[in-house]
């Protein structure tokens, strides 16, 4: 996040890019409690990602932010406060180039919380967690697709959440073709590599091994949060 922050060059701003285009969820959330429309809504969050890579936007934010989820809502409010009504008709184009963002999905998720008991902030909490945790799960499963093992993710991704109970990996075993003991084991290590991955996502986005700690308890209770 600091790396993204720091230059304006090309390499700085495609990697804002990314991380924007990874969270674009949230912050169509955020955006979409305190408009009118989802049209609204869109024209809005696509401007606020252009204007992002802007110097001179970058810097009135506040450089001290190093979580990039507290950075991206504090330049949203920000966004929002200063430019909303000029935001409207959006141009798409400039030096970085988003690939198109789903807004069926994007509206479909915000329809699906419970918006009535929630300020846009913490749908935003939430929603960010849920895209972290489906951006890990998508490297897991990309690296069992590169290894050529896309049935084993498939068998034991099931069990990420828990450690099941024995008829469950009894079904995961009769799938792989293997005894239950060595799926039991292999969902353990599944586990294992998901929680390394989780860990380095959230590294991304923090500034510091104090910072990851915290985000990581800041993730759990978003998600318990109602």
């Amino acid at each position: 996040m600091l790396q993204a922050r720091s230059s304006v060059a090309a390499p700085a701003q495609l990697a804002l890019a990314e991380l924007c285009q990874a969270y674009w969820l949230p912050l169509y959330g955020f955006v979409r409690a305190r408009s009118d429309s989802a049209d609204e809504a869109q024209d809005l969050t696509q401007a606020f990602f252009e204007r992002l890579l802007d110097k001179d936007f970058l810097a009135d934010v506040n450089p001290n932010l190093g979580r990039f989820r507290s950075f991206l809502l504090a330049a949203v409010s920000h966004f929002l406060s200063n430019e909303r009504d000029r935001a409207r008709a959006v141009k798409r184009g400039g030096t970085v180039t988003f690939e198109s963002f789903d807004w069926a999905e994007g509206e479909s998720r915000y329809q699906r919380e419970p918006v009535d008991r929630m300020t846009p902030e913490r749908l935003f909490e939430r929603q960010w967690a849920h895209a972290l945790l489906d951006r890990v799960l998508e490297r897991l499963r990309q690296e069992f697709d590169d290894a050529g093992r896309r049935e084993v993710f498939d068998a034991l991704s099931p069990h990420l959440s828990s450690g099941g109970n024995h008829p469950a990996y009894a079904e995961a075993a009769r799938a792989l073709g293997t005894s239950e003991q060595t799926a039991r084991v292999a969902a353990h290590r599944l586990r294992k590599r998901y929680r390394r991955l989780l860990k380095e996502e959230i590294a991304q986005t923090t500034s510091s091994p104090e910072e990851s700690e915290d985000e990581l308890r800041c993730l759990f209770a978003a998600l318990s949060s109602r």
